[in-house]
């Protein structure tokens, strides 16, 4: 029987499986549409398996928070069609709500069960693979808290509500006013999303990092010609505005770069009614990290159209 373009569009709206797997499902069974979606059903997670290996470099960041803490999570797809798609972005959220009764480590989110299935988070997102048709992956969670505060959330290019493409927490410490803190906190979230700092206080730089800054301004330094005495100041000096470029506290604030973040901080306590203290921030861009694969456009929709 010949396998029409309009079985396949049919049966993939049964089913929500991949053009390409529908149409093999109807050519293995004949053309028999329940046939098709049995066929569908015992292969799918075989499919899934087979689709694991591909690259998953787009996808969404999404945030959740509650109480005095927030989570935010990468979950990656493979296309930017599929993180557009209403039953991903739903998958994102639920991740992300799940994070919250976790610890927030990736390990832990992906052996919680997934809200309404009795499923794991990974079992439930292998699922979605043979559903969807691309291959997925929870990449990476993380959650902050404090004592008394708030943790601020900043979603940059957001697709949905908490669905976005870059997600930032701000964790701060105070028992100053919440409504005024979770403000200056989404402030400073905005700043993290634009500098990227490398951490809050020059001491949690890695050792390695600052070790290999030290030794390309001593290279540098030395080509003046200048004594030793000298180099070392002009060397601190480099050190210093390292730390000012890349430290979260020690930069330019971008509300009000004539203040740095640790400055803004002190200023705004007038408005908390407390002291207050940043305690740590997460980054999220989406994808950062992955070496994408260079596909052949062309080709794929040959491919899918059936050529050769």
């Amino acid at each position: 029987m010949a396998i029409t373009a309009a079985m396949v569009k049919e049966l993939r709206e049964m089913t929500g499986a991949g053009m390409m797997d529908c149409k093999t499902a109807l050519s293995e069974t004949g053309g028999d549409m329940e046939a098709a979606v049995d066929w569908l059903r015992t292969k799918g997670i075989a499919k899934a398996d087979k689709k694991s290996g591909r690259t998953a470099a787009e996808g969404l960041v999404g945030a959740a928070s509650e109480g005095t803490r927030a989570v935010v999570v990468e979950v990656n797809s493979e296309t930017d069609f599929v993180a557009r798609n209403d039953a991903f972005q739903t998958l994102v959220r639920n991740v992300a709500a799940v994070a919250l009764t976790t610890d927030g480590s990736v390990e832990a989110v992906g052996a919680a069960t997934y809200p309404g299935a009795s499923k794991s988070v990974t079992d439930t997102i292998r699922d979605t693979i043979a559903t969807i048709g691309e291959n997925m992956s929870l990449r990476r969670s993380a959650m902050l808290s404090v004592g008394d505060g708030v943790v601020a959330s900043y979603i940059h290019n957001q697709v949905a509500d908490g669905l976005g493409k870059l997600g930032v927490l701000v964790a701060i410490e105070s028992t100053g006013d919440k409504a005024a803190l979770a403000q200056f906190g989404r402030q400073v979230a905005m700043h993290v999303a634009a500098t990227n700092p490398l951490a809050l206080t020059a001491e949690e730089i890695d050792a390695t990092t600052v070790e290999r800054e030290k030794a390309i301004f001593v290279d540098q330094a030395r080509q003046s010609g200048k004594p030793d005495n000298i180099i070392e100041k002009m060397v601190e000096g480099r050190l210093r505005k390292f730390y000012e470029e890349v430290v979260l506290l020690k930069q330019g604030f971008v509300i009000n770069p004539d203040l740095t973040v640790e400055k803004a901080l002190a200023e705004a306590e007038a408005s908390f009614g407390a002291p207050a203290k940043i305690t740590g921030f997460v980054r999220f861009a989406l994808g950062e990290g992955i070496e994408k694969e260079e596909g052949d456009f062309a080709a794929e929709v040959a491919a899918a159209a059936g050529k050769k």
